[in-house]
């Protein structure tokens, strides 16, 4: 991990060489969600519900999963953009460093212009918080935690994924964005307001479920039956990067150098 830092001050440093780009950009980062956000807040002076949900109980799922994109692609942007080292032959080079090719793909780019997307949803976060009726405990704060951390862990496991299948297709696959891009837009409304196979897929193949639907259930006093299932519910999310850094590992074993 000392090495995951080095890279991490070391790209943060050259990217504050150019501050007035590095703050426009950020600017830029803030106002991309605010327009997705003004269509939610239209859609609910609209119609004042979705199928029980508040605007403000929305507004909380739509703060926590953007919160955890923002996060896990400033992080994790190394396995965004990991096409470029196959098809360049560049992650030859990791494989003869004796360091673990995780830690150095991901400390090989990181995009810091991303926290002005993550400023925003904090902002979101914290205005939901004060217009919902919460009784806040330890138990409720940590789960809220958790839920962002879960996040954090699903996008991260899919850009690996994305990543994993560049070994054999050598460029990316503008595909993936089903479950990135298209997830995030997914997860940030519950998902019980989509067909019962989007619900199920989403919480037992790409658990989003354990982000912005389970837990949050949970915080708002709608759960049914045991608490239990919807208060580790974030686990899952967190344990769903295991297999992603197993399909990894399958990865790298089966490369073969482009030449380059």
């Amino acid at each position: 991990m000392s090495l995951y830092f080095k890279y991490l001050q070391i790209l943060f440093k050259s990217q504050m060489q150019y501050r007035t780009s590095f703050l426009l950009l950020s600017f830029g980062q803030f106002f991309i969600p605010l327009s997705v956000f003004a269509g939610l807040y239209f859609l609910f002076e609209r119609f004042g519900q979705i199928k029980g949900w508040s605007f403000f109980e929305v507004a909380l799922c739509f703060a926590v999963i953007h919160m955890a994109f923002s996060i896990s692609e400033c992080f994790a942007r190394g396995f965004d953009a990991f096409s470029s080292l196959v098809r360049d032959g560049n992650f030859d080079r990791l494989l003869v460093r004796p360091r673990n090719t995780i830690i150095q793909v991901m400390g090989s780019q990181f995009e810091f212009t991303r926290f002005g997307r993550l400023i925003q949803s904090i902002i979101v976060l914290i205005w939901a918080l004060s217009n919902l009726p919460i009784e806040w405990g330890i138990i409720k704060a940590s789960i809220l935690i958790l839920m962002i951390i879960s996040g954090v862990f699903i996008f991260t496991g899919i850009f690996i994924l994305a990543a994993t299948m560049c070994f054999w297709t050598i460029q990316g696959l503008e595909v993936v964005n089903i479950f990135t891009d298209g997830g995030r837009e997914m997860a940030q409304y519950p998902l019980n307001i989509y067909h019962k196979w989007v619900a199920k897929f989403f919480t037992f193949i790409i658990p989003f479920g354990t982000v912005n639907y389970l837990p949050l259930m949970y915080l708002l006093d709608k759960n049914e039956g045991n608490s239990i299932v919807y208060m580790m519910a974030p686990i899952a999310g967190i344990i769903f990067i295991l297999p992603c850094l197993l399909v990894w590992r399958f990865g790298v074993k089966h490369y073969r150098s482009t030449g380059s």
